[in-house]
């Protein structure tokens, strides 16, 4: 029989009043230096803002401003971050923070930097940026910022949409996907175009660094961010940010699905220096893209009885091969995937 809400209140109260076991005291001296080293000492975004549960974007923009430090501006770009961090007269940031136009928070990154420039001051700018505002409507200042040489890390939050404006699709929107301005119907399933290869369009400008990252591997963040941050120059990091309500999944999947798009291939890991692949992380046992489509509500119409949805998926599945391919992420021996600092595999130029 059911129990009444009475009941279960007194159940609970009663757990609560138990005496609990003391934890286990950590002993060993490398376990207790390592458990400290893992710990960042600076977070510059702080919790109690409006991010949607299990936002990838929140979790990204945490783990970057840790690894950076506390001597650094910030630029960002208007969008999901800028919302739900800064709704006046609050704020959720611990570093100095400026809200630029949706397509100019370079532009303002590098007026920062040339001031910082000008009074012999070493403090680090990072621009700040969802797809939208980067892969299209800020994509002309950035690539400006990049040529001039300016000593600024640019971050791209990825996650795939405008998700703040109602889930419109972008240029970072993977190839099939549904959104509210790519409905899938009669005439298409989904979005007709492939994702822009943004990382490639970066490398072109042969900046000192750039990389991509997934919230799924937060040591791997963290190592980059401190690479970008120690160059003197221009560099720039993609991380794969998922969104439960713009991908339409359960908000406690989220580093599930940011992993598995880094094991099927559709979103790689790797850095450049000047154009040049200089690391990678591989993938021992790569995963079917099926398996990362098919918990998203943004691709369920590729799982329906239509001989149109089965090309869809066999093309994103080609897409996947291609890029381990183009790569080389097949790796071998005990898979980086499953470590946790996600070692990637240095290479001395570019992959064939």
């Amino acid at each position: 029989m059911a129990k009444s809400s009475s009941q279960l209140k007194d159940e609970i109260l009663k757990r609560r009043s138990q005496p609990k076991e003391p934890a286990a005291p950590v002993t060993d001296e490398s376990d207790l230096a390592r458990l400290r080293k893992s710990q960042p000492r600076f977070r510059g975004l702080e919790a109690g803002h409006r991010a949607c549960q299990g936002c990838g974007e929140a979790l990204a923009a945490r783990l970057v401003t840790e690894a950076a430090g506390p001597d650094v501006i910030l630029t960002n770009a208007t969008g999901c971050l800028e919302v739900f961090t800064t709704p006046w007269p609050q704020s959720a940031w611990r570093l100095p923070w400026i809200h630029s136009l949706f397509e100019n928070s370079a532009a303002i990154a590098s007026g920062v930097e040339a001031a910082l420039k000008a009074q012999g001051r070493a403090t680090k700018v990072i621009a700040m940026g969802g797809d939208g505002g980067t892969f299209d409507i800020g994509f002309q200042a950035l690539s400006g910022m990049l040529e001039r040489q300016h000593n600024v890390l640019y971050v791209c939050y990825d996650n795939e949409a405008y998700m703040n404006t109602g889930i419109q699709r972008s240029g970072s929107t993977p190839h099939a996907a549904m959104t509210t301005t790519s409905p899938p119907g009669k005439e298409r399933m989904g979005k007709r175009h492939l994702k822009k290869d943004l990382l490639s369009i970066i490398a072109a400008h042969h900046i000192p660094y750039a990389a991509s990252a997934s919230v799924a591997y937060p040591a791997d963040i963290r190592r980059k961010v401190r690479r970008a941050v120690s160059i003197t120059g221009p560099t720039f990091l993609l991380i794969h940010s998922p969104c439960p309500l713009g991908w339409g999944f359960d908000s406690e999947r989220t580093i599930e699905l940011a992993r598995l798009a880094v094991q099927t291939g559709l979103f790689p890991l790797v850095e450049l220096e000047r154009g040049e692949i200089t690391g990678v992380m591989p993938i021992r046992k790569p995963r079917p893209v099926a398996d990362y489509l098919k918990i998203q509500n943004r691709f369920r119409h590729l799982f329906v009885e239509d001989p149109r949805a089965l090309k869809e998926r066999e093309h994103l599945q080609a897409l996947a091969d291609h890029n381990i391919d183009q790569y080389g992420l097949a790796g071998e021996g005990a898979d980086p995937l499953d470590a946790d600092g996600a070692d990637t595999v240095r290479r001395g130029g570019l992959v064939d």
